[in-house]
């Protein structure tokens, strides 16, 4: 048993539509009829033939497959008959010492798999399944397509080839139909000979209830608009199809031909049948009702369009007026190489019409050029058709696009998405995918052993960001940006600084305000006290001078605030080092002052000369003028300068001063902890002399504190950057600074001000009478 495929009837149509209007046309062919005969090849590849002597054919048009045509070419070549085929381009068709005689109206699909893949890339569907007809085109067609998909990233899931028949399909062979209802890839690729009709009819019945998307060639329309089963499976795919102009009347023609036209066409009759169950007037068969007047074309059932001018409908027509116009040449030819008076009928042969039918060139109604010359058009345009099942068994190709190889990439396929309807099984946009998409802000990692397609989505890293779907890479920052917290776009990074209007500056400020407040105080108490015996003890001026210098310690400290630029960075260390060193010199000179002042109790000694000269006020001069010097080296050499930061915070640039020269840096802070040192070995050895107000002890602990502070203050310094690093060492210069001040004069303080009885020279009278033996 077989189907027929009334589709296939528009041939007919096309082929009778043809006809007439070149028998009506008084250019060409005038005073000559043409005339024809119909063959129906059924689904066998030996067609009907006569054997008749007289009015044999000058030409064949035939062959909706490659087989067929190749099959009857052989015995055409015989005769050196044309055959002119409307089916789809076949490469093998064109070799001419194998088919001399044939010629093909359709041309190449090269540009077809270009097509597809583009489709497939506008939508996103890398991960997709194709399926091919078991002979050397659905073959070559598979490597093209393949080829184009590893260089623009798609993924074969499974290939599957499809044989000529259904009988072909034995039980364990149909195991791979279970697969695809599972199968990830919900994009199918469908591209073959039409003899693989029945089996993707076959096919279909498994995957009747697939959401799956179908994208196939022209050919592949009569599987469409035939198998009403198959239609809920391709409803929402796609079909390609050369592009193609309306040929004037041809669509009018078909909408009022009825078989009352032709009662002689056996077909139309029974297509009649099919269609409406009846007959028009005045037909032979009593039991079946008469047709309505308004039986036609336009009102067939949904599953038969006959509307909707196929390629092959349109390549038929354009053969027949290809033969025409080689007849019209050869007749033109022959009539002018007569004799006058010769009215005798001139004599066609098949053979004479191929050298006029490899030259023939000409323009039909629809405005295309058409010829079989080798160097026509070979990259032709597609249209692009959505197959839409509509109720009641009414189904049409939209045409929702056109792909243009010839134009630049990115204009070459055009689509209007909004007139796309998709599979049942979807809502909106189908994906077709292997792994779920890697949104912004995460990479791809592929999947050792699979498909390119196949990976796994991991996150950027801290500074880089991927700012497009599937990225393959993620793209570091620029240091002057930062990635937001999806990691998809850069922010700019905003300049900060150590300032005074935030929490942490303000608060640094005030302390460094506070302490020079008070150190002020302080100096204030021992200039109003200043003949008192604990003011004048230990040196009044060593105390006024110490005093100075832990106001500019204090004040120096809000240099490192505030927004930095060239003065303020060169200020900052030059002045951090001098009045520390100024500061540390005086608690050195009041040390060595309290040992010259016991050693000097005995008159005569060399250490009591010392000490009337005045010695030790000229240590803070030398240790100064040595640090002096270091500074100026440091700012002659590799001075401070203002840095940008770039990195120490994720979204910020901080600006800070950067010392330079880090040698000189810790030269300077070196030899101010020699200083320290220094001071608090001698003061440590002075702890114990007998004096009313020996400071020796409180000396000892200040320079405790302070190198405590500053040992301290390396590893905290070295392991912070940017703003927090600043601020450790304000904080360092504040904490020793205070440390000098409280373990030094806090205890003096007291006494002025909370004991002033024991700050008398009664009072020292009566210490120093009780301390006699």
């Amino acid at each position: 048993l077989f189907r027929w495929l009334w589709k296939n009837y528009q041939y007919v149509l096309a082929f009778r539509f043809a006809i007439q209007e070149i028998n009506k046309d008084p250019q060409l062919l005038p005073n000559l009829t043409l005339g024809f005969q119909l063959y129906n090849s059924v689904t066998s590849d030996i067609p009907n033939y006569t054997c008749q002597t007289q009015g044999k054919t000058v030409a064949i048009i035939a062959g909706t497959t490659s087989a067929f045509s190749a099959e009857i070419g052989t015995m055409l070549e015989l005769y050196k008959t044309p055959q002119i085929t409307y089916g789809p381009f076949d490469p093998m068709l064109s070799e001419r010492d194998k088919f001399p005689s044939l010629y093909q109206m359709a041309t190449s699909d090269s540009s077809l798999a270009y097509g597809m893949l583009s489709l497939l890339l506008h939508f996103g569907w890398i991960w997709v399944a194709i399926f091919v007809s078991n002979d050397m085109k659905g073959e070559q067609f598979l490597q093209d397509i393949e080829a184009e998909m590893v260089k623009k990233g798609v993924c074969l899931a499974y290939s599957v080839k499809l044989p000529d028949t259904k009988s072909r399909y034995e039980e364990s062979e149909i195991s791979f139909l279970e697969g695809i209802q599972i199968a990830s890839a919900n994009v199918h690729i469908l591209y073959g000979d039409v003899r693989g009709l029945y089996v993707v009819e076959f096919l279909s019945k498994y995957c009747l209830t697939l959401g799956k998307v179908w994208i196939m060639d022209t050919k592949w329309e009569i599987v469409v608009k035939e198998t009403d089963h198959m239609l809920h499976s391709f409803h929402g795919g796609f079909s390609f199809s050369h592009h193609k102009e309306e040929i004037p009347g041809l669509n009018h023609f078909v909408k009022t031909v009825d078989p009352s036209h032709y009662p002689e066409d056996f077909f139309l009759s029974q297509l009649w049948l099919h269609a409406f169950h009846c007959l028009p007037p005045g037909s032979l068969c009593g039991t079946i009702g008469v047709c309505p007047p308004n039986a036609s074309f336009e009102f067939f059932p949904g599953h038969i369009d006959m509307l909707t001018i196929s390629d092959s409908s349109y390549f038929i027509y354009n053969a027949v007026y290809a033969v025409a116009h080689a007849l019209h040449k050869m007749l033109s030819e022959q009539m002018e190489k007569r004799s006058p008076g010769d009215t005798s009928q001139p004599r066609i042969l098949p053979w004479q019409l191929h050298p006029l039918l490899r030259k023939i060139q000409f323009t039909n109604s629809a405005g295309e050029d058409v010829s079989f010359h080798e160097t026509r058009h070979h990259m032709p345009h597609y249209d692009i058709h959505n197959i839409v099942n509509f109720p009641a068994g009414f189904r049409l190709l939209i045409k929702i696009g056109e792909f243009s190889p010839e134009c630049a990439r990115g204009e070459d396929l055009v689509l209007n998405e909004e007139m796309i309807e998709w599979p049942v099984a979807f809502k909106e946009t189908p994906q077709s995918l292997c792994s779920q998409r890697c949104g912004p802000g995460f990479r791809k990692m592929p999947q050792e052993g699979k498909h390119v397609c196949c990976y796994t989505c991991i996150v950027c890293p801290e500074r880089d960001i991927s700012n497009h779907t599937d990225a393959e890479q993620c793209i570091p920052c620029a240091d002057h940006e930062y990635p937001n917290m999806e990691r998809n776009r850069y922010l700019p990074k905003l300049v900060t600084f150590l300032a005074f209007e935030e929490f942490l500056g303000m608060a640094l400020a005030c302390m460094a305000l506070c302490f020079s407040v008070l150190t002020a105080a302080v100096l204030w108490v021992f200039v109003k006290h200043r003949d008192t015996p604990i003011v004048k003890a230990n040196n009044r001026t060593l105390s006024y001078i110490l005093l100075i210098a832990l106001l500019l310690c204090f004040l120096c400290s809000l240099l490192f605030l505030g927004r930095p630029n060239t003065a303020t960075c060169l200020l900052q260390q030059i002045a951090f080092g001098l009045v520390f060193t100024i500061a540390v010199s005086s608690v050195l000179a009041k040390t060595i002052t309290v040992i010259l002042a016991f050693k000097a109790l005995k008159p005569g000694r060399t250490i009591r000369r010392l000490l009337v000269s005045g010695t030790s006020n000229f240590i803070i001069p030398i240790c100064s003028m040595i640090q002096l010097v270091l500074c100026g080296i440091w700012l002659g050499t590799s001075p401070p300068f203002i840095e940008v930061d770039k990195h120490s915070e994720h979204d910020y640039i901080i600006l800070v001063c950067n010392k330079g020269s880090v040698t000189a840096f810790y030269c300077v802070l070196g030899y101010l902890g020699s200083l320290a040192l220094a001071s608090f070995i001698v003061a440590f050895l002075a702890r114990n002399l007998p004096d009313t107000f020996n400071e020796a002890k409180f000396l000892t602990f200040s320079m405790l504190v302070f190198c405590s502070v500053w040992v301290t203050f390396l590893p905290v310094y070295h392991s912070t950057k940017g703003k927090v690093m600043v601020a450790v060492e304000v904080f360092s210069i504040l904490a020793s600074s205070a440390g000098l001040l409280g373990c030094i004069f806090a205890p003096k303080c007291y006494v002025i001000l909370i004991k002033p009885d024991k700050n008398s020279l009664k009072a020292l009278r009566n210490q120093c009478t009780c301390r006699r033996p």
